[in-house]
């Protein structure tokens, strides 16, 4: 086949197009140390400090401290354990999805992760445009941007031009941006850390009176009437509010990937052995990562929490309940009011700029997830360009998708917030139920413990919806479009070679080196009972039909149909005599594609141009092309050619096909 001389642009577009990393396959040339990898999935789970204590409030009111620590102690000991499964489960970053995908077989596993991969791309999408919004939001709304800079009052070009830069940052690479993640995190923290801690000490030290005016305020709630027991349940109660405190754990074991094995890889790592598993250096290696892939868990989980219990406590004690509502100077951006109260104008800028920093790169750990996670499905389906396998084409595909959803949602924060929250909630509702099918499968006394967290996140996703109904819409609408798209891209591709390798065993090598001295002549068979019978009448046709001389030896070639939901894959042919007649058989998810194979095959390795026969089928076309796409099998003729013509643009060097009966 003809090879065109790749343009620079090309090269550069294209480089890095390689397998995504699976059990046995090869990983990722640059990976980070998972404090660094821990910063840029961060940088979206620490954001939610920039208004999680005001949707706090604004939902639990004085109770706000309770829900806040519900919220937490889900995130210890129902989130962390729950996703710390998951990476031992799948640490190649595929994430929850996989663990779903295993307990279903071909088509029907296939479309549960399509389905998943539509929220993924809910919460991952929504992810990049919300806090591009929030960002933009907090720029346009700041008193010196309004005073000097009124031209930036433009929410939709402003929100654009973030989601511009986040996405040439990716284009850079992923070494960039975890470097940048890095910075902006460590600064965000740290002004976090001092601003919490100061209104610890203001509580405590300075104004204790705020403790026990609070502690009063709470057993006057109507709905408490100072009953310790509705107090815990009014807490639970309004936790679902604040379940997007809950962000940032599946692009973590998303991303896996991307971290460094605290054990040195071994000199051949994940070379696949004759039964595809690892040697004794590579599952230390493995391990490894998986060890540094919970502490990247834990360290998130642990550091948010702190942070998340701190700010409700100083937000709810030191802030007037009406600057917490709309138009309220805390509205919002409950800590960036009490750092300015704290510490002045010119601290409190900086910490406003930091919150601008990371809510405009919070994204950034989204699209290391969509980055991640959709070459490991898509391609291998046959639902996406072969090209999808490349980061910088899905980065330009991803940002457009994003300009599209800022357009249609006017940069407005609260629109897209149910489906952010829909997003969120439905992938960890999955992760809840794969990790307690898995448990009890494995038999794990824990598995109850996990099945209560499943219950728990189903009612908060429930209760979600119910209230946020627009976001199961929006999701809704993701979905549909990922696999109307990947259904489109498998029908477009389905004529490709699709076979990756073949191997004969030493009987079909026998057969195959029989015929170095004359012509290839394979005859494809539909075996119905395999004896000599059979075989006998089936070359008198094809002898008749195709005036195949009687000197000319033949080989019988017999395709029994797979997993026809699989896109690609590899054959093996074995090589069987019955009674003198010569046949290959194999087994393949589409029977066209693997006849093609085998004479390109051939061509290639003898140097001849190989003759294969078929009969006519009769039936409606339409109707055998629906076969082929959704079963792999069909009108095998035609699509036998069409893709040998694909394969080979030279006619005179294309195998020969021959239709006959």
């Amino acid at each position: 086949m003809k090879k065109t001389e790749r343009s620079w642009f090309k090269k550069w577009l294209f480089s890095g197009v390689e397998e995504p990393e699976i059990a046995g396959g090869a990983h990722p040339r640059h990976q980070h140390p998972w404090w660094q990898v821990m910063c840029l999935t961060g940088v979206d789970y620490f954001s939610t400090l920039g208004y999680q204590p005001g949707i706090a409030f604004l939902a639990a009111g004085v109770l706000s401290p309770f829900a806040t620590l519900v919220l937490v102690l889900l995130t210890l000991f129902g989130a962390l354990p729950m996703y710390k499964r998951v990476a031992e489960e799948s640490p190649h970053g595929d994430g929850s999805i996989s663990m779903l995908e295993r307990l279903l077989s071909r088509w029907k596993g296939k479309m549960l992760v399509l389905i998943l991969l539509g929220f993924v791309a809910t919460s991952f999408i929504i992810t990049i445009t919300l806090s591009a919004a929030d960002a933009t939001a907090h720029i346009v709304e700041n008193p010196f941007i309004e005073r000097s800079l009124p031209f930036l009052n433009h929410r939709i070009v402003v929100t654009i031009v973030l989601i511009g830069l986040l996405g040439a940052v990716f284009l850079k690479g992923f070494s960039e941006a975890i470097g940048l993640a890095v910075g902006i995190v460590a600064l965000f923290l740290i002004l976090n850390v001092v601003t919490i801690t100061y209104g610890l000490y203001q509580i405590f030290g300075l104004h204790p009176e705020a403790l026990s005016n609070w502690q009063a305020a709470i057993w006057k709630v109507p709905e408490v009437n100072g009953n310790l027991f509705w107090l815990i349940a009014l807490s639970l109660f309004y936790f679902p509010k604040l379940a997007l405190g809950l962000s940032g754990f599946e692009t973590g074991v998303v991303v896996m990937p991307l971290v460094k094995s605290d054990v040195p890889e071994p000199e051949a790592h994940f070379t696949k052995t004759a039964d595809n598993s690892l040697s004794d250096g590579e599952k230390r290696h493995l391990e490894g990562r998986i060890r540094n892939g919970k502490k990247l868990l834990a360290g998130a989980a642990f550091i948010m929490s702190g942070l998340l219990v701190g700010s409700s406590i100083i937000t709810t004690m030191l802030i007037p309940a009406e600057e917490f509502r709309e138009g309220g100077r805390a509205y919002g951006r409950a800590l960036s009011y009490l750092t300015h109260e704290f510490f002045g104008t010119a601290f409190g800028t900086v910490y406003d700029f930091s919150t601008v920093a990371i809510l405009w790169f919070a994204g950034a750990s989204a699209m290391a997830g969509l980055l991640n996670i959709v070459p490991r499905y898509l391609p291998r389906y046959g639902m996406a360009p072969d090209w999808a396998r490349a980061t910088r084409p899905l980065v330009f595909v991803f940002t457009i998708i994003c300009f599209t959803v800022t357009v249609l949602f006017r940069a407005d924060v609260n629109s897209q917030g149910g489906a952010y929250a829909t997003g969120v909630l439905a992938l960890m509702t999955s992760a809840a139920v794969a990790v307690t099918i898995s448990t009890r499968k494995k038999g794990i006394r824990s598995w109850p413990l996990f099945m209560l967290i499943s219950i728990v996140f189903i009612f908060t996703t429930a209760v979600n919806i119910i209230e946020q109904p627009s976001g199961i819409k929006i999701a809704s609408l993701f979905t549909l479009g990922i696999i109307l798209a990947s259904f489109v891209s498998r029908a477009m591709r389905t004529t490709e070679l699709r076979i990756e390798r073949i191997e004969f065993d030493e009987k079909a090598r026998e057969f195959i080196d029989d015929l170095a001295e004359g012509e290839i002549r394979i005859v494809t068979n539909r075996r119905e009972v395999g004896n000599v019978s059979e075989y006998r009448f089936k070359e008198h046709e094809k002898r008749i039909d195709n005036h195949i001389p009687s000197t000319d030896p033949i080989i019988f070639y017999e395709v029994e149909l797979g997993d026809a939901s699989e896109f690609t894959g590899g054959l093996f042919i074995r090589g069987v005599d019955v009674e003198g007649y010569k046949i290959l058989r194999t087994e393949s998810p589409a029977v066209p594609n693997a006849i093609a194979a085998l004479l390109m095959h051939l061509r290639d390795n003898t140097g001849k141009i190989p003759h294969v026969y078929f009969g006519w089928s009769e039936g409606n076309p339409l109707m055998y092309l629906a076969r082929y796409l959704l079963f792999g099998e069909g009108d095998t003729a035609p699509v036998t050619r069409e893709i040998l013509r694909q394969a080979e643009e030279d006619p005179e060097l294309r195998p020969n096909v021959h239709v006959g009966g």
